[in-house]
């Protein structure tokens, strides 16, 4: 199939919320995917709220064992440090590991909106449910 839709699986990486401190994501089970780009939209920011965005990778879905994703094994240079307000970003990550997720880390200030969404691409079965 050459549609979009079928090919591709859009996963909840972060539930939208005012952030007011460092949140992580969601593990995202790349099983099953050759492919996942993250996208973290923002609103409003209070109080020169100041956030950066990672990606962090790991073989089990336990906290502890997630890790800094090495830089080459994310794609673009979009996640900005800090994130700004109202905008979307987006980065890749062609790693190895079975569970990746995006980590927001409050830098100073009071808060920010934010949420993300994992794509995963690459479905070794289709169409993707």
């Amino acid at each position: 199939m050459r549609d979009l839709a079928n090919n591709l699986a859009a996963v909840l990486a972060l539930s939208p919320a005012v952030q007011a401190a460092t949140v992580k994501g969601v593990a995202i089970d790349l099983k099953g995917f050759d492919s996942v780009m993250f996208v973290v939209n923002t609103g409003t920011i209070a109080s020169a709220g100041s956030f950066a965005a990672t990606i962090e990778e790991s073989d089990t879905t336990t906290d502890g064992d997630f890790t800094p994703a090495a830089a080459d094994a994310l794609l673009g240079s979009n996640l900005v440090n800090p994130l700004t307000a109202d905008a979307s970003f987006k980065i890749g990550y062609r790693g190895f590991k079975r569970y990746v997720r995006v980590v927001l880390t409050k830098n100073s200030g009071t808060s920010i909106a934010a949420g993300a969404v994992a794509i995963k691409g690459g479905a070794t079965r289709r169409p993707v449910a």
